[in-house]
Order: C-alpha cells, then sequence, then structure tokens
C-alpha cells in the first residue's frame, strides 16, 4: 500500500511539474516581447532625438559671414525662419578689463559700429524698467533714405508696414536702461524684421528676452550676464550682414550664441549706405556709476520740442495730440495713457522710425 501511494505521488508531481513550464512558457514569451518592444521604443526615442539635435545649426566663426551674405543674398529669414539662429556656447572676448555694471562700445578702423560689451546686472534691468531711457540715436553711416515698406513673414503669415530701416540697439535698452544711449556705436541699421524678427521675439529681440527671462526668474540676484553684441560686415559695406551676440550668466545658466540675420523677406537690402559721413565719437569703457570723463558722445537727433499743451486730458487719460503718440519700454506706443510719465512722448513718424508699433490692444493703463 506504501509502495502505491509513493507511485501514484511520483505521477502526481510529474504531471505538476508539466502543467507549470507549460504556464511558464507564455510569460517567458510576453516579458521576451515586452523586453523587445522597450527596447524598440527606446531606440526609436535616441534617433528622434538625434534628428532634433542634427536639426541644430551650429556653424563656426569664420564660416558665420558666408553663410549671413547666403542669407542676405536670398532675402532669407535663416533656418528658423525668424531672423536669427543657435549657434552654440558663448564666445566671448576682452572681458578682463570690465567689472559688473560696465560697458564698452567700440568702432572698427572704418569708423562702424563694432563690438558692444557689457556685464549686465540685475539692477541695471530693474532701473531701466517703466519707460524707455532715451530716443536711439543714429548709428555710423545711417542711411538718408529710409523708405516705408511691406515686409510678409512666412513665419507668420503676417504683413508690416512701416520703415524699412531701425536703428537697432546692440546692447539694448531693457538691458543696460540709460547708458545704451551713451554712444551710436551702440547703435546699426538694422532692417525691422533684424530688431524684432517676424513675430517680434526673433531678431535681436530673441537674445534680448533670454537675458530679460532670466532676470524676471531670479529677483534680486547679484549674478551677472556678459553680452557681448559683434556687427558682421561683407568687406566695404557700411551696413552689417548680421550680428552675433554671445550671452553667458555668471552662474552657467545662460551660455548662448545666436546669429542674427539683418535681411527682410521679398526685400532688396543696399548693404552700402548712401551716406558717406563718418563720427567720431568714442565711448570707452564706463561704469553705470561714474560719469564719462572723455571725448562726449555723438548727441541724439534732434527731436522738434514738443511742449505739455499739445496733449489733453480727460478724466484720468491724457490724450496725445494728432501724429503724437506715447511709446512704452515694450516699444508699442499708444494715444492714450493714464501716467504719461512712464512713456516716451514723440511723433508717430519718430516713433515708427525708431521701430516702434502701434499696440494691438489696450488695458486700464494705455489705450492704442
Amino acid at each position: 500500500m506504501k509502495k502505491y501511494n509513493n507511485s501514484n505521488q511520483l505521477i502526481s508531481n510529474k504531471i505538476f511539474n508539466k502543467v507549470l513550464l507549460l504556464s511558464l512558457i507564455p510569460l517567458t514569451l510576453l516579458s521576451i516581447i515586452g523586453f523587445s518592444g522597450y527596447t524598440e521604443a527606446k531606440t526609436n526615442s535616441n534617433k528622434a532625438k538625434e534628428t532634433v539635435t542634427s536639426n541644430i545649426q551650429v556653424i563656426p566663426s569664420e564660416a558665420i559671414l558666408p553663410k549671413l551674405i547666403e542669407y542676405t543674398n536670398a532675402k532669407s529669414a535663416g533656418p528658423t525662419e525668424n531672423y536669427y539662429w543657435e549657434n552654440g556656447t558663448a564666445k566671448l572676448s576682452n572681458f578682463d578689463t570690465l567689472k559688473a555694471g560696465e560697458y564698452k562700445f567700440e568702432a572698427d578702423d572704418k569708423r562702424r559700429s563694432s563690438t558692444a560689451r557689457a556685464i549686465l546686472t540685475y539692477s541695471q534691468y530693474e532701473s531701466s524698467k517703466g519707460s524707455r531711457q532715451g530716443q536711439p540715436l543714429e548709428p555710423p553711416f545711417w542711411p538718408k533714405n529710409n523708405p516705408k515698406t511691406a515686409i510678409t513673414f512666412s513665419l507668420t503669415g503676417k504683413t508690416y508696414h512701416g520703415y524699412q530701416f531701425n536703428r537697432s540697439h546692440s546692447i539694448a535698452d531693457s538691458l543696460l536702461g540709460k547708458d545704451s544711449y551713451t554712444s551710436n556705436f551702440n547703435f546699426t541699421t538694422g532692417t525691422r524684421s533684424q530688431n524684432v524678427g517676424a513675430n517680434k521675439n526673433g531678431g535681436m529681440r530673441y537674445a534680448e528676452e533670454l537675458a530679460e527671462k532670466y532676470w524676471r526668474s531670479h529677483s534680486n540676484t547679484t549674478t551677472t550676464i556678459s553680452y557681448q553684441t559683434t556687427p558682421v560686415y561683407n568687406e566695404n559695406e557700411t551696413i552689417p550682414r548680421g550680428s552675433i551676440v554671445d550671452l553667458k550668466s555668471s552662474d552657467g545658466i545662460i551660455d548662448i550664441e545666436i546669429v542674427v540675420i539683418n535681411s527682410s523677406e521679398g526685400l532688396d537690402i543696399d548693404y552700402n549706405s548712401n551716406d558717406t559721413s563718418t563720427t567720431t565719437s568714442e565711448a570707452p569703457m564706463q561704469s553705470s556709476s561714474e560719469p564719462t570723463t572723455s571725448v562726449e558722445p555723438t548727441p541724439a537727433p534732434e527731436q522738434p520740442a514738443v511742449p505739455d499743451t499739445n496733449y489733453t486730458t480727460s478724466g484720468n487719460w491724457t490724450i496725445a495730440a494728432p501724429g503724437m503718440v506715447f511709446i512704452s519700454n515694450t516699444n508699442r506706443y499708444y494715444s492714450s495713457v493714464t501716467n504719461p510719465q512712464n512713456y516716451v512722448y514723440t511723433t508717430q513718424d519718430n516713433a515708427n522710425a525708431s521701430g516702434a508699433v502701434r499696440a494691438p490692444r489696450g488695458n486700464q493703463y494705455a489705450r492704442p
């Protein structure tokens, strides 16, 4: 009896083992298929990342001018369709003599605006809020003829109507404040699209906004941003084909080079200005806390006198006279505002020539 029971037990164990083995086979197959699917998905994900990375255009310094000539001759908005491209990490130079808050604007041997440098601080950004800190200066070789034109942008499908050229800051009012107006070597002749791109967030504006966003997210920080803009000219031309903007924060969060394209879709640009005059103004290294003791910078273009009586008031609103506007620090202008001291009051023609545009909508403080 005992032997019979053992035999039956042995048979039962064999049957159990077979059942267990058969049940494990599907699970093993599922695991293999699942791992294979994960591996394939991971591989596809990596391929996607490689594809995105390969679309980023980074070219060596010596190839930037030929690339800018290619884009400007083609009347192109460049690879982003927004008049700029990112070109790797910042390539700063000659910052060893500058301290926090100081800046330097240079001219080249042909008296054209050359490299502008600044070590920007949060306090400079903060002090520039509220309104523009000055009127744009005429850059060297500013064209005598600045026609009104129309630029249709492929990126947005919208059309800009206004002056072809802007007095374009190398280091912006929003970053350097009133000190950005101390020399006309901080300005170049730029197309409207070079200044703000196709969607008002491209061109030179793209680089400026990177710094502004950093300051907004790092309130009252002691971190600085080294900011360098170098206009790029083709041989003896007096209007740059573009600019190279390098910026790097002292904490390393920002570290980028941006190449800006000075062209306009559909427009022929003459990069040789018909103004053959040169300028002799210099703007050596200065501190935002010390007065300039060297040669005086070129003054801003003379503006017509605008007495306060040229605008009227209605309740809390100040209303611009016909042909006059209020320009905000965001480069938009309005016909009525509640705090006129926070705006630049000037003619609409001057506003358009400086690159400002009429605000598309109003708020409780300003109306178009």
